[in-house]
């Protein structure tokens, strides 16, 4: 992306390969979800319809109560 780029060189050279870093980061992370879904799904447990996942209303709306 930048060849021959004298700049770009400096940077790394004084700061280090950060995109790469960043990369190789983002990839470790993305393994590890992996890894951690994996057995929810093949168990067949569905996250998004077992009891308790997401967001339920509970008690009373807001605003002014009925007395």
């Amino acid at each position: 992306m930048f060849q021959d780029s004298p700049i770009y060189d400096r940077l790394i050279a004084e700061r280090g390969d950060v995109p790469a870093q960043v990369r190789r980061e983002a990839e470790r992370v993305s393994r590890e979800l992996e890894l951690v879904m994996r057995p929810s799904q093949s168990l067949g447990y569905d996250r998004q319809h077992s009891p308790g996942a997401g967001w339920q209303r509970a008690g009373m709306l807001p605003g002014p109560r009925p007395q």
